[in-house]
């Protein structure tokens, strides 16, 4: 059976015609990683890039540096390219500042383009800080949040029409993988007057995305995930060009300001997407993200697509394999369709399990309870590191080496 998923592990990579990517990357000697969906592996651009920014840029032009180096012109110049990886056309998507900011910013704003509707519909499995951020936006306009699951939003969408403001939902689930169809509910949230809201913090530069096809209205995502932008990279904001007129923009700061240098007294908002724009983005943190992401230069995200559903099946093929009987249950879809670039599986002991597999050179995550997460990058991930993977799995479950008390102690991050 393992030889069986030796020989097709290396069939498939060698046929894959992304494999010349992986060497777009700086991956330790020896480890397979797969928790890009958390934090993406590091560009083998990105070192020169942010040592040019550190010593050249900022250490010899200094300020001058925001005209004669593009400083000014980041957060959109990255934002076009993170649009090309979306769906987006040029000049909807900034990027800058955290998630959560960028969540707040065009989640209130969304809402306060539906004066008058009460409701704010957002998933009981969203991100947490999704759900807090909803709840905020709630206080601030007086709206009710109710937490809907995604599959039956539609549904409470047409029970509700008129009343909803807004519906915050995210295509792919940050626990289990799941992915959800954006078109359906953004139909039904069109058809009850209502705007969406997009989370696409682990489908960004993981699967196809098509944001002006869907018609979205809003959407955010993270530099840090499958972008590989660096820890702590600059999120992104989406705003549609139909609503960028309207665009209310809750952080008034003086880089969305129409004449930004002109230093006046009251706010102006800028008459396109730099509206979205807030303050001084972390340039160090903006430039490693620009250079990050040309890492998907001259790549189809159909491909990226292919391939990601390639690892993701092949992982589930050899836990069917290997891991059966070994109290592993299966958290992720396995049709193609309903399933993004990560597979879950459950044990009781998820944390020492992924502990043990982090010792050993193979890196995941785990999410409380029970979840043991696996994010597979197309661009750097091969069949044969999935297959190590669960051979390593199975090693430690039958040999109870996750029960040693090193893996026991659980450190502030899992």
């Amino acid at each position: 059976m393992l030889t069986d998923l030796t020989t097709r592990a290396a069939a498939l990579d060698a046929a894959d015609p992304l494999a010349a990517l992986r060497d777009r990357f700086l991956l330790p000697e020896g480890v397979v990683y797969l928790d890009g969906n958390s934090l993406g592996a590091l560009p083998a651009a990105v070192p020169a890039a942010v040592e040019d920014a550190v010593h050249r840029q900022w250490g010899t032009d200094l300020i001058r540096s925001w005209n004669g180096n593009g400083w000014w012109e980041a957060p959109v110049r990255t934002g076009d390219t993170i649009g090309r990886l979306v769906g987006a056309a040029p000049g909807q998507v900034v990027a800058g500042d955290s998630t959560s900011v960028q969540l707040f910013n065009t989640l209130l704003a969304a809402a306060r383009l539906r004066p008058g509707r009460r409701l704010l519909l957002t998933d009981p499995d969203h991100f947490p800080t999704d759900q807090y951020i909803a709840d905020s936006v709630g206080r601030l306009l007086g709206l009710d949040v109710r937490r809907v699951p995604a599959r039956d939003a539609a549904a409470v969408l047409a029970a509700e029409a008129g009343n909803v403001a807004v519906a915050a939902y995210a295509p792919v689930d940050y626990r289990t993988g799941e992915l959800y169809d954006m078109a359906p509910l953004t139909a039904a949230a069109h058809d009850a007057g209502a705007l969406v809201h997009w989370d696409l913090c682990h489908a960004a530069g993981a699967l196809p995305v098509e944001l002006d096809a869907v018609e979205a209205d809003f959407a955010v995502g993270c530099g840090y995930k499958y972008l590989s932008g660096g820890p702590g990279a600059p999120a992104f904001a989406y705003v549609a060009h139909r609503h960028q007129d309207a665009f209310d923009q809750p952080l008034t700061g003086w880089h969305g300001h129409a004449e930004p240098f002109a230093m006046a007294g009251a706010y102006t908002p800028a008459a396109d997407i730099t509206r979205a724009r807030i303050g001084t983005p972390a340039l160090l943190s903006l430039i490693a993200l620009e250079a990050a992401l040309t890492a998907f230069d001259n790549v189809a995200m159909a491909d990226v697509r292919k391939k990601g559903l390639s690892l993701t099946g092949f992982f589930q093929e050899c836990a069917d394999a290997l891991l059966d009987g070994l109290g592993f249950t299966p958290a992720t879809p396995r049709e193609p369709e309903r399933r993004g670039s990560q597979v879950a599986l459950r044990h009781p002991e998820a944390y020492p399990l992924v502990a043990a597999l982090t010792a050993r050179g193979v890196i995941g995550d785990m999410r409380t309870p029970d979840l043991l997460r696996f994010g597979f990058n197309a661009l750097y991930v091969s069949h044969a590191d999935v297959l190590r993977a669960v051979v390593e799995l199975r090693d430690i479950v039958t040999s109870g080496a996750h029960l040693a008390p090193a893996f026991q102690r659980r450190p502030t991050v899992t």
